[in-house]
């Protein structure tokens, strides 16, 4: 972790840090916070030069540390060389100091949502959506606990017309106030559902570390 991101490690007003520890993480996940980090300050128009040099002292999006970790981060995916789950953490607590954390989060797990949807043939990923329901809903379930699995260190159970996810120790449970980093594990859910089925799912939280929980779970209608 460069000393630039490392001296701004301290707990956002009112966290909890909890004892979150687990397996390397997808390097995708470090990316897509940096990178959604980065698309939050942007400016919205061309600038000139000055006013951008300016920007980049100002905005932690714009420097040249988030810069080189995203192209380290990148390289790491290439290579498919998973990152310390501490490293992440780290990562996921410090941006979570931002005003704009929950926004961030939800972008971040679009983006990973994304990442992990190409590892799916997009013949497979039609046919989920396009064959009758009982031909389509299978396969979509068998690639969704496949990719929540290994992207996002959960699982998925079927209980009857519902879904649950679950996840031991999310890298954003902590990150911000109030439940807030919750939100990248429900965006980054609810986009695997609507690339695998078509249907956008309304996640639903039901349990959460952060408010005592021995596990973090998010439940949605399978009937959709």
């Amino acid at each position: 972790m460069p000393p630039e991101i490392a001296s701004r490690l301290t707990p956002a007003h009112g966290v909890t840090l909890l004892p979150l520890s687990g397996a390397p993480v997808e390097p995708v996940v470090p990316l897509a916070l940096l990178e959604a980090t980065r698309a939050l300050d942007l400016p919205a128009t061309d600038l000139d030069i000055e006013l951008v040099h300016e920007l980049r002292n100002k905005r932690f999006g714009l420097s040249e540390t988030v810069y080189m970790q995203i192209k380290r981060y990148g390289e790491s995916v290439r290579r498919s060389q998973p990152v310390a789950f501490d490293e992440v953490l780290a990562l996921a607590r410090l941006v979570g100091r931002r005003p704009d954390a929950d926004l961030l989060f939800r972008d971040a797990g679009r983006r990973v949502a994304r990442a992990a949807l190409e590892t799916v043939g997009g013949t497979t990923r039609r046919a989920a959506r396009s064959l009758p329901r009982p031909l389509g809903r299978p396969i979509a379930l068998r690639h969704l606990r496949r990719l929540v699995r290994r992207f996002l260190a959960g699982r998925v159970e079927r209980q009857g017309a519902t879904l649950l996810f679950e996840i031991d120790a999310p890298v954003t449970a902590d990150a911000s106030g109030e439940g807030v980093g919750c939100g990248f594990v429900e965006a980054a859910c609810r986009e695997l559902l609507l690339g695998l089925t078509g249907v956008d799912h309304p996640i639903q939280t039901v349990a959460c570390r952060s408010r005592g929980d021995r596990t973090c779970q998010w439940r949605t209608d399978w009937r959709r």
